[in-house]
């Protein structure tokens, strides 16, 4: 999981404009590294510099024209803001043309200095995400390539991939309608010691004992993935369970979007085959416990359906991805990248209701994502949940008392 950038380096050689700027940052939760000259300040510029630069243009010696230059031979998206004298307006507006991503005059108020930090800081954030991600796919790892994310809880889902892959043992693949069951199983198979064998798909509503045979024979030296497998025929899950019992030869990945277990304990699904299936269980979590998630999967879906499209990628405003954050997407991922083909198309309907509800209302449901969120990770152990978001916990119950949500409701 990527935390978002924070520093500001702050360049000036006036040390009480550099003072007061410094305590303005820091009561703004933004960690602030002073310095008084380019020469102090060059060996804190780098390539992944998590962070953006302020400085002043007029400075003895290298001045911020200077630094600039040097930023942008490092890193030309590395967002440097420049802070001008009066009458300096002309200069500044040169900076612009030169790359700077703002300037402003001095003195200037929080009011004014803070939005376009913020800002600055929000477009530094994209830029070392997508270079993260793209790390990620070069690194030949099909859990980084397929599986999006960066919060805890899609770190989480990497890692047991990787882990069951290895083993050979049956999986079974749970989550919720259109969370991606199918692509993990995809993924199982291809970090397995038999990832060059084939992988073959069966829907398991259709599969009587013979069809059930010639999966596992189309699928000999790889994996038979059964989708749905809590639709499989009663007599085709005795098959089943006679056909692992005897090594078919191919390795069974299973997936379900259904309660197996309480299809199970209801019989209506093969009590032995249920924990001869749950050995190895591998669970998605849904969009509503990782809302984190949403903008780094959007982001990726839109440049897959423009590719597809043979459109532009289009920029996506962060007043959008507040409001696909403020949605509960119950079609998870699969309705996701149905709102990012849309949105490329130019037609975002989807989110004009979260974002005609305002600020106040967006936030609001933001904030309730992100507490269930922390109850699923904690399995509604609350003290847990409250210390993991950093917040008091009579702050949390109450929080919890105004959403109307439950710590037992997420007990499993």
């Amino acid at each position: 999981m990527t935390d978002a950038p924070t520093n500001i380096l702050l360049v000036d050689d006036d040390a009480a404009v550099r003072e007061a700027l410094m305590q303005t940052l820091e009561l703004n939760d933004l960690n602030t590294v002073p310095c008084g000259s380019f020469i102090e300040a060059k060996d804190h510029i780098s390539r992944d510099f998590a962070g953006v630069i302020l400085s002043d243009i007029r400075m003895p010696g290298r001045d911020g024209f200077h630094l600039l230059r040097h930023a942008q031979g490092l890193d030309r998206e590395l967002p440097v803001i420049l802070l001008t004298g009066e009458g300096d307006i002309p200069m500044a507006v040169e900076a612009m043309g030169q790359g700077a991503f703002d300037f402003l005059e001095k003195p200037c108020a929080p009011d004014d200095l803070l939005p376009v930090l913020q800002r600055a800081l929000q477009t530094r954030a994209l830029v070392l995400e997508n270079r993260r991600l793209k790390r990620q796919l070069e690194t030949g790892d099909p859990a980084a390539r397929m599986l999006f994310g960066t919060s805890q809880l899609a770190e989480d889902l990497r890692t047991r991939v990787r882990a069951v892959a290895r083993l050979g043992a049956e999986v079974l693949v749970t989550g919720p309608p259109g969370a991606g069951v199918s692509k993990v199983a995809e993924v199982i198979h291809l970090m397995s010691p038999d990832a060059t064998g084939p992988f073959v798909k069966r829907p398991s509503a259709t599969l009587d004992a013979g069809a059930l045979d010639a999966g596992f024979a189309a699928a000999q030296g790889g994996s038979l993935f059964l989708d749905e497998v809590a639709a499989l025929p009663e007599t085709s899950q005795y098959t089943l369970l006679e056909r692992l019992e005897a090594d078919s030869g191919a390795r069974l990945i299973a997936g379900t979007t259904a309660d197996l277990a309480l299809a199970t304990q209801e019989g209506r699904f093969n009590t032995e085959l249920y924990y001869r299936l749950d050995v190895m269980p591998v669970r998605i979590p849904a969009l509503s416990e990782r809302p984190e998630d949403i903008p780094v999967l959007f982001r990726h879906y839109v440049a897959q359906a423009a590719e597809q499209a043979g459109l532009p990628t289009p920029e996506i405003p962060p007043d959008h991805l507040s409001a696909l954050m403020a949605q509960d997407w119950p079609g998870n991922a699969r309705s996701l990248m149905s709102a990012a083909m849309r949105f490329t198309l130019g037609m975002p309907e989807e989110t004009q209701e979260a974002a005609e509800l305002g600020l106040v209302e967006q936030m609001a449901r933001v904030e309730r994502s992100l507490l269930a969120a922390a109850l699923g990770r904690q399995n509604g152990r609350a003290a847990q949940a409250a210390k993991a978001l950093k917040l008091p916990r009579k702050t949390f119950y109450d929080k919890l008392a105004r959403y109307g949500l439950k710590p037992e409701d997420f007990r499993r």
